[in-house]
């Protein structure tokens, strides 16, 4: 059974969490006192071009500008066809874009104590089913809908009411969904990017905030309500009236059940499992553990025998701990939601076969993932290379 839990507290601080059978497998924060810009669409003004670095920085009207790359500028390309650095390579930024030159920007990853936002005229807009890309003029398909007639079937769909000029990421809860229904949130998703561009094609001023991307309840929301939700329990009358609203929207009927603020983490121990997520150390049933470490680059794990002594050969214990922490680091990837390159430094193994069984383990795991995940594989230090995408992201 798949419930989504929110919890707002006194300081309306808001954790939106993802539970089945009692346990939790995600878990998203928003801090009231916390500006989040990702996602925000502005017409922003170019401030300086720096030729030596292909990029920019555009002013959006907030503290600090926001960086641009040149691969941000020029229009995107399917990756499958052409490569985007040979286009680069081929474009000077000063022949693209002036100082004091507006240009519409989405904010792609916020800003951090040392850097900030990062912005691209790249437009990403989510529905439901679908992420409408204006200006692309290509079709890519979720990688985890795996049959091939579904991906045909879905991309048929797309090219036949696609508007000119417009590409579409098609999302893996568009998976069995009616032709109507993925139709009907294309054209939202359209109406909405048509707003987008009125606005800002009437705005005489830049910068100018022409979109604000949804809270984090309400973009959630949109990614799980189509995962076989059971029900809702809410802390917020005020967020229970709005959810309903949003259902209604969408001609869904799921189960609201409003609870009392101070009672609502006492729910499956909820305020156990989330105090357990900011632990360094987790520990493994067998009695070995793993450790997260992130930093400003990637995040390391670092595998751990512990009390593990096993009860065959050395190799065999290797493997055995492994392999548990292979299952528990897909776990606890989801659960942070840790994006960006990940390392992770496994007890050493001697036997090929069993690396390869570990990276077929942690492949497994990762599909209950929703996020976009790559393994690259063991490097020649022994250590496996990996990639994860933020679910925040549009995936």
């Amino acid at each position: 059974m798949k419930e989504i839990v929110i919890n707002v507290d006194n300081k309306q601080n808001k954790t939106v969490m993802l539970v089945e059978n009692g346990n939790l497998l995600e878990r998203y924060e928003e801090n009231s006192g916390m500006k989040r810009l990702e996602g925000n669409i502005y017409v922003g003004k170019i401030q300086n071009v720096l030729q030596g670095m292909q990029a920019a920085f555009v002013d959006i009207g907030e503290k600090k500008n926001t960086f641009i790359h040149i691969k941000d500028i020029l229009p995107k390309v399917d990756t499958k066809i052409d490569d985007p650095e040979e286009a680069v390579k081929n474009n000077n930024i000063k022949d693209i874009v002036k100082v004091g030159m507006p240009i519409l920007v989405q904010v792609k990853r916020d800003s951090t104590n040392k850097k900030g936002a990062r912005v691209s005229t790249h437009i990403n807009l989510p529905g439901r089913f679908c992420v409408v890309m204006p200006g692309v003029k290509f079709i890519t398909i979720s990688q985890k809908i795996e049959d091939e007639k579904e991906r045909a079937r879905l991309i048929k769909i797309i090219e036949e009411n696609i508007p000119e000029g417009v590409g579409v990421i098609v999302r893996t809860s568009a998976e069995g969904k009616t032709k109507e229904d993925i139709i009907k949130d294309m054209k939202q998703t359209m109406k909405k990017w048509e707003d987008i561009k009125k606005k800002a094609d009437n705005s005489e001023e830049a910068p100018n905030l022409v979109y604000e991307n949804a809270d984090i309840i309400k973009r959630i929301l949109i990614d799980l309500i189509d995962q076989d939700i059971t029900r809702i329990i809410v802390n917020s009358e005020e967020e229970k009236r709005e959810i309903e609203d949003m259902l209604k929207d969408n001609g869904q009927t799921i189960e609201i059940v409003l609870k009392r603020q101070d009672s609502i983490l006492d729910l499956y121990d909820l305020g156990t499992q989330l105090e357990k997520i900011e632990n360094r150390k987790i520990w493994l049933k067998c009695g070995g553990f793993i450790t997260i470490d992130k930093t400003e680059a990637l995040t390391a794990i670092d595998v751990n025998s512990g009390k593990y002594i096993g009860t065959k050969s050395l190799e065999q214990t290797v493997y055995t701990v492994n392999k548990e922490a292979s299952i528990e680091i897909a776990k606890q990837l989801r659960l942070r939601d840790i994006g960006g390159i990940v390392i992770i430094d496994y007890i050493d193994m001697k036997e090929k076969e069993h690396k390869e069984k570990i990276i077929q383990v942690l492949q497994e795991n990762l599909k209950k993932d929703r996020s976009k995940t790559q393994i690259v594989g063991f490097t020649e230090l022994n250590l496996l290379e990996m990639t994860r995408k933020h679910m925040c992201s549009n995936d």
